[in-house]
């Protein structure tokens, strides 16, 4: 049986988010925690936008500017930084645990400022995740793992803030576009650690160096790509759910580079996590009705979308028309 190209991109983007977070460590050893913050948002950035033309990327409004720092600032600049800090002492797959608790933090920032309801399986699954995620934080027994476990958990919060901050965005601009929006925007808020980068490229080992231009280039480029291809010709429950092998495949490709292997309390605490997760993101099964049964979250049916037409005036552009590649998608989870 012929596997579609789809599932080839959805699995091409688990192993690639997954590997991001032993590459991390690696990449660590010679860039540090400033230098390689920016040599991979710089590296991503650079490979976006030689292919933005290609990929049909559009110039963002000038409204939309303020929304788009905040997703720059929390999903890849503050993100980063904080994932790169917390690995310095917690393991890649650990790491990937904490992190896949994030949809908690954009659920609960939804139902602040957003207004949206919080039902008793997304309740249950917040404090389920949440549980989790301490137990995460305190298997490793010692005082500097803890403190790095809580960095990691905080980058996890941020990018709850970033998935919070591109559902405005969502609404008018493909995921992809979204994506590249935020990664340049993160890139300039990260120029000040330039010196630290520039000697990360200049000192490093040629396992560093590689390590931190694959982040740059798999994860965070090809990545978002290939996520936004598949989200295009698979269903949201697809989409989503291949998002939770993320974890396992980081803990197998950890254990195979690095030899690590993570305190089976971790383990137990990640489980929880993803099954807090799950639940947030389980939806009742849909009516018969007449609602797109594959429309991505954010796209209710054949609604319209605003863009800018020719003349200046808002042209309402039917979404259901847009090519495959314009479909709107669930945000991609930040930079793993």
């Amino acid at each position: 049986m012929k596997i579609p190209k789809a599932i080839w991109a959805l699995a091409l983007t688990v192993f690639a988010w997954a590997s991001a977070f032993p590459a991390i460590r690696v990449g660590l050893e010679g860039f540090g925690v400033a230098g390689l913050s920016l040599a991979r948002l710089m590296v991503a950035s650079v490979a976006l936008a030689i292919t933005a033309p290609f990929l049909g990327v559009r110039t963002p409004r000038l409204r939309d500017l303020p929304m788009i720092v905040l997703c720059g600032v929390s999903g890849m600049s503050a993100y980063q930084v904080l994932l790169n800090w917390g690995e310095v002492h917690v393991s890649a797959g650990t790491a990937s645990l904490l992190i896949a608790v994030a949809p908690v933090f954009s659920v609960l920032l939804a139902a602040a400022f957003l207004g949206e309801r919080i039902t008793w399986l997304k309740a249950i699954g917040s404090v389920v995740a949440i549980v989790g995620a301490a137990v995460i934080a305190l298997a490793g027994g010692h005082a500097e793992y803890t403190a790095s476990a809580w960095v990691v958990l905080a980058a996890a919060v941020v990018q709850g803030v970033y998935h919070f901050a591109t559902k405005p965005l969502l609404a008018r601009y493909t995921g992809l576009e979204v994506a590249c929006y935020a990664m340049w925007a993160g890139t300039f808020f990260l120029l000040p650690l330039s010196p630290w980068m520039v000697h990360g490229f200049a000192t490093a080992s040629a396992a560093s160096l590689g390590s931190t231009i694959f982040l740059g280039l798999v994860p965070s480029a090809v990545g978002f790509v290939v996520w936004g291809y598949a989200v295009a010709r698979l269903s949201v429950a697809s989409s989503t759910a291949a998002l939770y092998l993320v974890p396992p495949v980081a803990l197998i490709v950890a254990y195979v580079w690095l030899g690590e292997v993570p305190a089976p309390l971790a383990l137990v605490g990640g489980v929880l996590g993803i099954t807090g997760v799950a639940l947030i993101n389980r939806r009742p099964a849909r009516a018969a009705t007449g609602d797109a049964p594959d429309a991505p979250a954010g796209e209710p049916g054949a609604h319209t979308d605003e863009w800018d037409g020719p003349d200046g005036k808002e042209s309402p552009i039917p979404s259901q028309m847009a090519r495959p590649a314009e479909r709107r998608g669930p945000a991609p989870p930040g930079l793993e």
